[in-house]
């Protein structure tokens, strides 16, 4: 009885744990993507590839600003001591996440399509 306690409340550390860990990573990751979006729109600005940048720069804008607000909404989750809070937030960051990687898939095909 009491290893079936013990076992349930490991497993409910761990999942807090896992929770925690994925709030860090996709505060980690998006602090870096804005970085990324930022360098490529200021490639596009410096190099020739400025009849590729009007589309692409715009879309990169909304990029940058979508991985900023997964960061932004990621520190709150981290900073939130109620879980459901916590989960809510998190889950909101990590589908803006997603659709800021969708956004720049997008991006790539528009700008490998141009150089073609």
């Amino acid at each position: 009885m009491i290893n079936e306690d013990e076992d349930k409340v490991g497993k409910l550390s761990d999942a807090v744990n896992l929770e925690e860990d994925i709030s860090i990573h996709i505060f980690s990751a998006s602090a870096a993507m804005v970085g990324v979006c930022l360098t490529v729109i200021g490639i596009f600005q410096i190099g020739k590839l400025q009849n590729i940048g009007s589309i692409s720069d715009n879309l990169l804008a909304v990029d940058a600003l979508a991985f900023l607000s997964s960061c932004i909404l990621s520190y709150i989750a981290l900073r939130t001591r109620t879980q459901k809070r916590r989960y809510r937030i998190e889950r909101i960051a990590d589908l803006i996440f997603i659709g800021g990687l969708c956004l720049m898939a997008i991006v790539c095909f528009l700008v490998a399509y141009e150089l073609l």
